[in-house]
């Protein structure tokens, strides 16, 4: 894929991971839309970086609809879904709420499908385009804690399968990335005390990750990979 001129939607844009590919994209001179639910947050990133700001929950449909029809309309298409958006609890199984097992599988999973589905809407209409979804090494193996985000995970990870049969006669490259344990707000945000190292993984090794992944050429891609710190202990 050449992603000079390539036109991207990142959910989740407006921090960490999320960010990191959008700016590593913008690097690569591709038209970026930033996605977040937080107007201020999403509208200064996507400054940064010289981008489009797109003000949305990939949990309600109707904001998915309109994200990619936004989209397509300032940019005359899409080439580039990146299903970032996420949120995590983590609870043991007898302390896990059905609505916070909800509210996970709303995000991770319901809003994953709902941003796949309409951009790949886009991507059969063009025949081609380009879809990746950040999973996680916890889709891989679950440990204590994890029901609802271990679980949204390898629901994502099955979910990403299905599309990969369906749309590679069409074009469409489907990729999954399984992120190890990254150095972004996201624990914070959960009340976690995340300790910083010089050892562990920033959003810019994932990042770099997905950008050497897309830049394979199109007759072939890499359906899917795992980043892990070399050595965080």
């Amino acid at each position: 894929m050449n992603l000079n001129g390539a036109r991207a939607l990142i959910t989740g844009a407006s921090e960490g991971i999320g960010y990191a590919v959008a700016e590593a994209l913008a690097a690569k001179q591709a038209r970026v839309a930033l996605m977040a639910r937080r107007r201020d947050q999403v509208e200064a990133a996507a400054r940064q970086l010289g981008g489009l700001a797109v003000v949305g929950d990939v949990g309600l449909e109707a904001d998915c609809i309109r994200a990619v029809e936004t989209v397509v309309e300032t940019f005359g298409g899409l080439d580039l879904l990146i299903n970032n958006a996420g949120m995590g609890v983590f609870k043991p199984l007898l302390e896990t709420s059905l609505e916070e097992f909800q509210t996970v599988f709303a995000t991770n999973v319901v809003g994953a499908m709902l941003m796949a589905r309409e951009a790949a809407r886009q991507f059969v209409r063009q025949n081609s385009g380009h879809l990746v979804c950040i999973a996680s090494t916890s889709g891989l193996r679950g440990g204590k804690g994890g029901t609802a985000y271990s679980g949204s995970k390898f629901a994502l990870r099955g979910m990403t399968e299905c599309w990969r049969d369906e749309l590679r006669r069409h074009n469409i490259r489907v990729m999954l990335v399984n992120p190890s344990e990254v150095q972004t707000p996201f624990f914070e945000k959960l009340g976690h005390k995340q300790e910083p190292s010089p050892r562990k993984l920033r959003g810019q090794e994932i990042a770099d990750a997905i950008v050497g992944c897309l830049e394979v050429d199109d007759r072939g891609f890499i359906p899917e990979f795992s980043v892990w710190a070399t050595n965080p202990f």
